[in-house]
Formats: C-alpha cells, structure tokens, sequence
C-alpha cells in the first residue's frame, strides 16, 4: 500500500474517532483534519490519479457536509446559521 492511501486510511480513522468525542471536543482536531484534508487529497491524486482521488474525495465530502456547506454559504454571501 502507498504512504498517501495509507495516510487516508488514517485519516479516516482518526476522522471515525473524533466523530464520536462530544460535540464541544470535536472542534481542535476536527478542524486540524479539516485542513489537512486537501493536502492528503492532493497527494492521492499525485500518486494514483483520478480514480483513487474521487472515492477519497467522496469520503472528506460525506464527512465535512455540515462544515462544507458552511463555509460555501458564507463565501457566496449567505449569512449561515452557526451549529447548536
């Protein structure tokens, strides 16, 4: 296996476990993976090409919507709700 696949299936797990911290914990490194995320998509798709980086990409997405979808509402001039 390859250190960038390798890296994602970490990340993933490291994702998994902080999806189950409470909410108020879930910030610093959810955040920290968040900004990761990228740098790891873009490693995939350097080493394996398209195919492996849109199943990757699928992941980050189906993990970060809430966070995403934030974050696209606030860049094109939408005033988002905050989460509760």
């Amino acid at each position: 296996m390859s250190l960038s696949l390798l890296l994602a299936c970490l990340w993933a797990l490291a994702a998994g476990i902080t999806g189950m911290l409470p909410m108020r914990y879930q910030y610093p490194p959810g955040l920290a993976l968040l900004i990761v995320a990228p740098v790891l998509l873009a490693f995939i798709g350097y080493q394996h090409g398209l195919w492996y980086l849109l199943p990757a990409l699928a992941g980050v997405v189906s993990m970060y919507r809430r966070p995403l979808g934030f974050f696209i509402r606030r860049a094109i001039g939408r005033k988002p709700e905050p989460p509760k």
